[in-house]
Formats: C-alpha cells, structure tokens, sequence
C-alpha cells in the first residue's frame, strides 16, 4: 500500500510515528489516498528545516529567485495531466474545472517570478545631513495552512508570493485532499528551490495546524477556512504577537436591478453559487432581486441551473462531513418555512453529489440566508429600492465578495462603492485574476493575498538613517 508522506528538506519524509489514514474518493465513495499523518515533531523537522534554509533563499540573487519561481510554474504546466489526476482524485471536481485550478497555480508562480525586482523599499528626502531610506525584508518561515475546497491553486496563492519575497515555508494542506501540495513541492525542488525553502507536512489541522501556528520560529501564518478554526488560530496568534493573514469565507450578495440583461444576470448567478458544487469562499448564494422581476429572474435561474449536472459539470461535496451539513441546511430551510424551487436533495448516484438548489420566500434574519453553507444552495430574497439593496447586502457577518447587476452605470459604481466587501464586480461574477488583490472584512478575515499587495504580507519594512557628516 503506498503512504502518501511529507516533503521536508527537499525529499519524501515518513512522520515519527508512522499513523495513516484512509481516505474517501468524493465522487465514489470508495476508498481514497492513504495519508501519513504529522505530529508537532513532525513541524519540529520541518520548521527547523526552513529556519535553516531562510538565510541562503533569502540572499539568492533576485534574478535567479525570479527564474526559480518561473520553473516551478513552467513545472507545474509540464505536469498538468498528474495534477489534475491527483485533484480529482482527492476533490472529485470536474476536469475541466481541476485543470483551470492547476493553470491558476502556475499563474501565480509566474506572477510573482515577475515581481522580485521590484523596488525593496523608498528613499525618503528628511533633511540634508540624513540619508533615510526603508527596506522590504522577508519576514523568515510562513506556515500556510489550506482547504480542501481547492488543495493546489490556494496553496500556490500563498506559497508563491511567501518565496518570491525570500520566505520560506511550511505548508500543511488538508487532510482530505493532500497530493497535489506534496507534488506541487516535488515540482519546487525539481525546479531548483533549494532544500528546506519549500515543505509540506501532512496532518490534521488540531495537531499539525495548531503545532505550526504555536512553533517560535514561524514569522507568520496564512489561512484559508473556517471562521471558528480562524478563531483558535487568532486567539493562539494574539499570545505570539504573530501576524496572520486569514480568509475565512462568506456569504456573498448578487444584486440585480430591473434593468439589468436577466438572462445573463441569471446564468452569473448560478455560475456565482453552482461552481465548485459552491464550496468556493466567494460564492454568491444570497441573490438579490428588485421586487418587479423576482418571478422572470427566479423563472430564468431555475432554468440556468441544469447546465450543472451532478457527476459532470457539478462535483461532489468533497468530504463527507460537508456532504451531511448541507442536508442538514435542506431541514432548516424547511423550518424555516422558504419554499423550495428547484434541487434540494441528494443525488442517487455513488459519491457525495447534491443537487444544485433553489429557495425563494427568504428573508434575511433566516439561517440560510445569513450562515455559510458552502455547497450549492442559492437563496432569493427581492428588494424594492437601491438603498434597501445596500443594506440587505452589507446585513452580514460576512464582508468577502459582492456583485450589481444593473445598466445605470452610475448606480452601479454607487452601490459597489456601497458594498461592504472586499471583492465587488459589476454586470459579471468573480472576474478572477491573479492581479487582483483579494481578501475580505469583518468575519471574513483580513489581510490581501494575489496582486502586488500580498508581498506587503510577507514582508516587514524597515526604516534605516544614517546621519551625513558636514563636508570640510
């Protein structure tokens, strides 16, 4: 039976005690990978490892870290067919939608390959007999800790910008979808990252999680998941004094006005909640509706939604837990009294499949208008006017991603302007590009990954002054 181990110091390494787990393929329902599974000697050897390897990576010329980091992506291209094999192994997603992922990886480590030349700092103009200047410096090891929702592309998204500006890293993906990092690393080390700059450590997040966000020579932590998991690591960051980039999910608003194209606001809306079977963290599951076209557009969704079929364009739930929350939800909307429109039930097909699902006769105090569910349920609550709009919006303990659908261009600037989130698109859902910072507010977490402005989050700066002596 292969074990699937960590990556440290540049090689496949067993865990010190040598327990596994067995895993569940999402689309089957058959067994899946065999996973070593760490302990925090584990993150001991492999913190260690990068603490080690910080000082040459750091102090690599530029150039040559660019051309690394441009391998790694060239690599990841090169071994697309094993990557999306090993992703729809552990995930179950369609093809199509794993490969699209798996080019999202490369992109970020072409992005950023493209970035280490920028300028490390400022020269600031105080007074004659001063030189002052500031100065970007790595902060030293990154623990990233990723979900299983999308294993390879966010691991590379924080990963990437980490070692482009002279970090290292360990990385910890989830237990249920762990291949894909491990080869991402593999690929890393074939591409010329140097032993110990890159490492994975297989495990659960209470014991391998926890043991990177608590070891001292972590300089930082980036996570993507769970608002209560999200918690525990704050709370544990706030006695380190340990900076933390968190994004932690949501519960988008789509607002569409009655003037909008309803036939392309619908298809959006249902790209916005359906992708990934909706166990993306941007998803738009709340759909806002002006009141005089709630039936027309609740009409052409319905509609929209069979271009998603389960076990073809729509993947399963990717763990089994997630699977049996979402049904979970089916009763609650029931409780709650919303009226069930199109899905709402489970595939009778082997694998985790569930039925994209429609509810209307929502309003927004209900559970599953307000809590993230994160499978493909999408819930429609109508409006009569704009400032009513923007306030159903911003009405969320959520603050990630948003959307306006409308042809006043000026109202549509206006109400994304209004919309408390860090993501906003117009007349289009999640324009995703690797320039575009991203990132939310209020329990959606804080800090930016992608663009430029995730390097600011893996650095620190640092202001030097050196008095001029007066001339003779």
């Amino acid at each position: 039976m292969s074990v699937l181990e960590h990556w440290i110091d540049g090689r496949s390494t067993p865990t010190v005690d040598g327990t596994t787990r067995v895993g569940t393929a999402p689309a089957t329902g058959a067994e899946g990978a065999t996973v070593t599974l760490g302990t925090a000697a584990d993150v001991d050897h492999a913190v260690r490892a990068a603490d080690a390897a910080k000082h040459g990576w750091r102090h690599i010329a530029s150039t040559e870290r660019g051309r690394i980091l441009a391998r790694v992506a060239d690599g990841i291209v090169a071994a697309m067919d094993e990557l999306a094999a090993a992703e729809i192994a552990d995930t179950g997603k369609p093809d199509a939608l794993a490969r699209a992922e798996i080019q999202g990886a490369a992109d970020y480590f072409e992005f950023y390959a493209s970035l280490v030349h920028l300028p490390a700092g400022d020269v600031l103009d105080i007074r004659p007999d001063l030189h002052v200047y500031t100065l970007r410096e790595p902060l030293g090891v990154i623990g990233v800790i990723t979900p299983w929702n999308l294993p390879l592309n966010q691991a590379a998204r924080a990963c990437a910008p980490a070692l482009a500006a002279g970090n290292t890293v360990v990385a910890k993906p989830a237990e249920t979808t762990s291949r894909a990092t491990v080869a991402l690393a593999r690929i890393a080390t074939e591409a010329g990252v140097p032993d110990g700059v890159f490492n994975v450590v297989l495990g659960r997040g209470a014991e391998v999680g926890t043991a990177i966000v608590r070891h001292p020579l972590v300089r930082k932590v980036a996570f993507t998941g769970s608002v209560p998991t999200g918690q525990e690591i704050g709370r544990i960051a706030a006695e380190r004094i340990l900076p933390l980039t968190l994004e932690l999910g949501g519960k988008s608003a789509n607002i569409v006005f009655d003037d909008a194209d309803l036939a392309f606001a619908a298809s959006e809306a249902v790209r916005a909640f359906a992708t990934n079977a909706g166990q993306v963290c941007s998803s738009g599951t709340r759909l806002l509706v002006q009141r005089g076209i709630e039936t027309d557009l609740t009409r052409a969704v319905i509609e929209a939604t069979r271009q998603y079929r389960p076990g073809d364009t729509l993947g399963p739930m990717i763990t089994r837990g997630q699977y049996e929350t979402v049904q979970e939800y089916f009763e609650v909307a029931e409780q709650e009294g919303a009226v069930l429109r199109t899905g709402g039930a489970v595939v009778d097909a082997d694998g985790f499949y569930i039925e994209p699902t429609v509810y209307s006769g929502v309003t927004n105090d209900m559970r599953i208008a307000r809590e993230e569910i994160f499978g493909p349920v999408l819930v429609i609550i109508p409006f009569d006017t704009e400032e009513e709009a923007v306030a159903l919006a911003n009405d969320s303990d959520f603050g990630l991603v948003g959307g306006v659908f409308t042809a006043d261009i000026s109202r549509a600037f206006r109400v994304a302007e209004a919309i408390e989130a860090g993501q906003v698109y117009i007349n289009s859902w999640s324009t995703q590009s690797v320039q575009m910072p991203f990132g939310g507010h209020k329990a959606s977490g804080y800090g930016r990954e992608k663009g430029i402005e995730a390097l600011a989050h893996y650095s620190h700066l640092k202001s030097i002054s050196v008095r001029i002596a007066p001339g003779r």
